[in-house]
C-alpha cells in the first residue's frame, strides 16, 4: 500500500511525533510510506524543526508539496497539482491545511483519511472522507452515529519510553531528592492547570512532607507559577527543569513517581500519559479527551482537593495501551475497509 500523510506543520511537535511513529509502524509492516510537511516556514527558532527529523527517519516526503498555511493562492494551487498527480493508494490529512487542499488535490482512486484532533473538528460542516480518525474513545461515537468509518488513533509510544532499571542513579544524575518525586510535564498555559498543581501538592506535602514536586516545560505562565511557589513556601520543594525533548524528556519522566495531568492543549491524544505508562508512571488525569483512558486515578474536578485525594488513593488501573505495531495494524485495516467499500 503507498500511503502519503499530509502535515502542514514545519514543527516536530503536537501530533508531528504520532504521525512519525504512526508512519514508521507503517512502513515496518512493508507498505510505502511519506509524510509531507510545511517546507515554506524554514525559521522556527523556538521549535525542533519537522523536516530534518523526517529526513532523519527515512519519511519525509519529496514530491513537491511546500504544504504551508503561509502559501500564497498560486502555490496552493500548485500543490493541489502536484497532489493529484501522485501514486498513492491512500491520503491521510492531519491538519485544516491538508484537509483543504486533499479535498481539491484527491488523486484520483485514493482513499482519503481525514485524522480529527479536537471535539471542535466534530462540526456540521466537517469534510467528506472515506475514513476518520479520533485522538480519543469519547470523540467515536459521534461520527459513528453519522454513519461514518472510524477509528481512534491513540498515542503512539517512542520506544525511549521504557521503565528505568536504576532510578535512583537517574534521580541523582538530575539531583532529585526526597520522595515521593510528582511532576507535571506540560505547556505552562491556563489549559494545564499548573496553578491547581502547585496548591494540590501544597496539599499533598501535608501528607508527604518529603514530597518533591518536578515541573518540565515552558510557557507563558512560567514566570506565575515560579511566584505562586514562592507564595506557597514551597521553592525548596520544587524543580523547575525547564522545556525538554527527546531522551532528556524521557529521562525526566523515568524519574518520576507519578505524573499529573490537569487539562490538554490542541492534542486529545494525551501523549505523555501514554508515555508516562509505559515509563510505569503512575498516572493522575482530569476528565479530558483520552487522558481517562490512560488515567490511574481521575480526578473527579479540577480542584486541589480532588487532585489530592486522587493521588492519595493509591489506584493502579491495569490499563494495557496496545503497541505502535498493533495501532499502525488498526489504521491500516481501516484504509483497506475504506478502499474495498466495506460496510461500516
Amino acid at each position: 500500500m503507498r500511503i502519503l500523510h499530509l502535515l502542514a506543520s514545519p514543527f516536530f511537535s503536537g501530533p508531528a511525533e504520532n504521525v512519525a511513529l504512526l508512519a514508521r509502524a507503517q512502513r515496518e509492516a512493508g507498505h510505502e510510506v511519506t509524510v509531507a510537511v510545511d517546507r515554506r516556514r524554514k525559521d522556527v527558532p523556538a521549535e525542533e524543526p519537522a523536516v530534518p527529523r523526517f529526513q532523519e527517519l527515512g519519511l519525509l516526503d519529496e514530491g513537491g508539496l511546500e504544504l504551508s498555511v503561509k502559501s500564497p493562492p498560486w502555490r496552493m494551487w500548485s500543490d493541489s497539482r502536484r497532489l493529484r498527480a501522485r501514486q498513492v493508494d491512500v491520503v491521510h490529512s492531519h491538519f485544516s491545511h491538508d484537509h483543504f487542499l486533499a479535498r481539491w488535490g484527491r488523486p484520483r482512486g485514493a482513499v482519503l483519511v481525514r485524522s480529527l484532533h479536537a471535539p471542535r473538528s466534530l462540526r456540521s460542516s466537517l469534510p467528506a472522507a472515506d475514513a476518520y480518525t479520533v485522538p480519543a474513545s469519547a470523540l467515536l461515537a459521534r461520527l459513528l452515529e453519522r454513519g461514518k468509518r472510524a477509528r481512534v488513533l491513540p498515542a503512539l509510544v517512542d520506544p525511549r519510553f521504557r521503565p528505568e532499571a536504576d532510578r535512583e542513579s537517574l534521580r541523582r544524575e538530575l539531583g532529585l531528592m526526597g520522595g515521593p518525586l510528582v511532576g507535571m510535564v506540560s505547556t505552562f498555559q491556563p489549559s494545564r492547570r499548573h496553578a491547581v498543581g502547585v496548591e494540590a501538592f501544597a496539599k499533598y506535602r501535608q501528607h508527604h512532607p518529603h514530597a518533591r514536586f518536578i515541573l518540565v516545560g515552558d510557557g507563558a505562565l512560567l514566570e506565575a507559577t515560579r511566584h505562586q511557589v514562592a507564595a506557597l513556601g514551597l521553592t525548596d520543594a520544587v524543580t523547575f527543569a525547564g522545556y525538554q525533548q527527546g531522551e532528556a524528556f524521557a529521562r525526566w519522566l523515568k524519574a518520576l513517581d507519578e505524573v499529573w495531568l490537569l487539562g490538554l492543549g490542541n492534542d486529545w491524544s494525551a501523549r505523555a500519559a501514554a508515555q508516562a505508562r509505559a515509563c510505569g508512571v503512575r498516572v493522575v488525569a482530569v476528565d479530558e479527551g483520552a487522558l481517562p483512558d490512560l488515567a490511574d486515578a481521575r480526578v473527579a474536578e479540577p480542584t486541589p482537593e480532588a487532585v489530592v485525594t486522587a493521588a492519595l488513593s493509591g489506584v493502579r488501573a491495569p490499563v494495557a495501551h496496545p503497541t505502535n505495531a498493533r495501532i499502525a495494524a488498526d489504521v491500516l485495516a481501516m484504509y483497506a475497509e475504506a478502499a474495498n467499500g466495506a460496510p461500516r
